[in-house]
């Protein structure tokens, strides 16, 4: 017996490749309109409630595709407001997506990997392991399953203004399926969410970063977290491969490709005995000079599987004083969402690990408890 046909998830199909797939089973492009909008703008996974198609139209689409987002396993608010999910994937495994809401401000952090390929030492992500990138339909999946949550929709309430792809994951390492979904975030007949509050976040994959610029132009943050090679390289071992002169000259040909004047976000988590120093401060200000940006300065946020220690208010607000006094606007951020595992560099989710680096980290927490 011949096994069925696999059915096609539009969820994660961009306008472009909507269209496509309505002119294969001989439909007008205009399809794409219409279904986009009911998928993205109205919520509806069921073709039956997608009135103004044909009924024929519907009962094909019934038997070649669907609507399908994640399964939602774990959604919980945390007492200063932020929301988590955990939602499944397949075969046990689940990523976590978190919105922090801060007035009229919705900010959602999106996932893009399960588990992360790289081993960033401060980031609880990386020490699970990594398993596999997530499709396009999985990643704005999240945004779809975060914003069927405000139900009824209600096109004038927007509880999900920008976006960061800044969740489980290096999103420059699953550039396709990251580029489709971030297309629909930004796409009208979906979510409307301007260039400039979609955020991709990198730790510096240097040759897909000038990549990007060639096809989309949506906002940057750079995970830098020290300001010389030696230190990054035990923090970030893709500077191994990636040096800090070559990431940021990476990020001036990006800034230099966009049609506006906009700066990059430098992201700085701050560790007590690391790279908390003024010396640091003062050596992050000559390597930046002349860098459109602004500096964005993260207080660790302890884990399990970390001996980095959170750094005093006062010495985070010494290490912003010598960032300002240099001429950068440097903010400090807030942590949100901690009582709840939600904060940044807590996201864990659940990973069957492809890479064994948890099994590995498990043992040394044995040997060395």
């Amino acid at each position: 017996m011949t096994a069925p046909a696999e059915k096609i998830n539009l969820l994660g199909m961009p306008k472009a490749k909507l269209e496509a797939f309505f002119e294969t089973l001989g439909e007008k492009r205009f399809r794409a309109q219409q279904v986009l909008q009911w998928i993205h703008q109205r919520g509806v996974d069921d073709f039956d409630q997608m009135t103004n198609m044909s009924r024929v139209l519907r009962e094909r689409l019934k038997e070649i595709a669907e609507v399908r987002g994640p399964e939602v396993v774990y959604d919980e608010t945390s007492k200063d407001g932020t929301r988590k999910w955990v939602m499944r994937m397949d075969n046990g495994n689940s990523v976590e997506t978190v919105l922090i809401p801060d007035g009229e401000r919705g900010t959602l952090c999106v996932s893009s990997q399960i588990g992360c390929s790289l081993d960033c030492t401060f980031c609880s992500t990386g020490k699970r392991g990594f398993n596999r990138n997530l499709t396009a339909a999985e990643i704005i999946g999240q945004v779809w399953v975060a914003r069927r949550a405000f139900m009824p929709f209600d096109p004038t309430d927007r509880p999900i203004t920008n976006v960061v792809m800044m969740g489980m994951g290096e999103p420059l390492l699953n550039f396709d399926n990251v580029v489709d979904a971030m297309n629909l975030m930004m796409e009208d007949l979906a979510y409307g969410i301007s260039k400039r509050r979609v955020t991709l976040s990198t730790s510096g994959v240097v040759p897909a970063l000038d990549r990007l610029g060639e096809v989309t132009d949506v906002s940057l943050a750079i995970s830098l977290h020290a300001p010389n090679d030696e230190l990054r390289n035990t923090l970030v071992p893709l500077n191994k491969k990636y040096p800090i002169a070559e990431l940021l000259a990476a990020t001036r040909r990006y800034l230099a490709r966009l049609p506006d004047k906009r700066k990059a976000t430098i992201e700085y988590t701050v560790i007590e005995g690391v790279n908390d120093q003024p010396e640091h401060a003062r050596e992050l200000s000559v390597i930046l000079k002349g860098l459109p940006c602004k500096i964005n300065l993260i207080p660790f946020n302890p884990f399990p599987e970390s001996d980095f220690r959170r750094p005093s208010m006062n010495a985070t607000r010494r290490f912003q004083n010598v960032l300002n006094e240099a001429g950068f606007v440097t903010t400090i951020r807030t942590t949100r969402g901690d009582d709840i595992d939600a904060a940044c560099g807590q996201l864990v989710g659940r990973v069957e690990d492809r890479t064994r680096r948890s099994q590995r980290y498990i043992a040394v927490q044995q040997v060395n408890p």
